[in-house]
């Protein structure tokens, strides 16, 4: 059917397929686990709920790739996947844009008087008293060259692959996964000698807690990222991407572009802001 489509017009009629509802499904199972695990039941069914999301995903793209290789991804399709790459990323500057907007409303209002629990929250400063940030020039730089030099390696790729160099695609995307990994390893790293809690019951306070959203979220993405990257090193080493077409490489690399900018604002702002510790007094 998909060739079929694909010849009458510029658009792609999707075939019937199981994965929507299999997906709500495992969504929902995934769902109902977490929250008995959350109350201390077993976290079996969560990791059945889990395992089955990856499954969907899996699967699902699969089928995409397919629709791909048989020629349903015209030039009009190839177009609106674009548009819808974009906005989903607009979607998760939004995202991002909460968690900043709490750290600074936290921090640059530290001391508002109309709002007691705030001064109760902060102390009346920034980062609250008896909070010791990280020191931004020890791991969150080295991490943020480590992002940057990503940023270059996935760049070469898409580039290589473009000229049709083969080994430059494969070079330069196995250095970008690599590089992931490595982002990953130090800010686990990082995390588990941290001075502060995530919170309060723990010690923390609301500077650990939109730290932690923030970073921890990003952190995610670059492990999204990741795999992302590294289904295109399988599928460049298949010899399934030319230079022609490669959509799925290119969201690869707008989605890891994004996830750099992200961190090189959130290490301005957060860790280099945070450490100078902005404090306004309260009188």
């Amino acid at each position: 059917m998909a060739d079929a489509h694909a010849k009458n017009h510029d658009y792609h009629l999707v075939d019937p397929s199981p994965w929507p509802i299999v997906g709500s499904l495992a969504a929902f199972v995934l769902a109902v686990g977490a929250i008995f695990y959350m109350h201390g039941s077993s976290p079996v069914v969560m990791i059945i709920g889990f395992l089955l999301v990856l499954y969907t995903m899996a699967m699902w793209w699969r089928d995409v790739i397919k629709e791909g290789q048989q020629g349903a991804h015209t030039e009009v399709v190839s177009i609106h996947m674009r548009y819808g790459m974009i906005l989903f990323i607009a979607s998760e500057v939004m995202f991002f844009v909460a968690w900043f907007w709490a750290y600074f409303d936290a921090g640059l209002y530290a001391d508002e008087a109309i709002q007691a629990s705030r001064v109760v929250a902060t102390g009346g400063e920034w980062p609250p008293k008896g909070t010791i940030p990280f020191d931004p020039w020890h791991l969150p730089l080295l991490n943020t060259l480590i992002l940057l030099t990503s940023g270059t390696t996935v760049t070469w790729a898409h580039h290589a692959l473009l000229e049709n160099d083969r080994q430059g695609l494969k070079w330069g995307l196995i250095l970008t996964v690599v590089l992931g990994i490595i982002f990953s390893a130090v800010q686990g790293y990082e995390y588990s000698h941290a001075s502060f809690a995530f919170d309060r019951i723990n010690g923390g306070n609301i500077y650990s807690s939109t730290f932690y959203m923030a970073t921890g979220f990003h952190g995610f993405h670059v492990l999204v990222g990741t795999i992302f990257l590294a289904v295109c090193l399988f599928r460049a080493l298949a010899g399934q991407m030319s230079p022609q077409k490669h959509f799925g490489f290119e969201a690869a690399a707008w989605y890891w572009h994004f996830v750099d900018v992200v961190w090189l604002v959130l290490f301005a702002a957060i860790y280099v802001w945070g450490s100078w510790g902005v404090i306004i007094p309260h009188e």
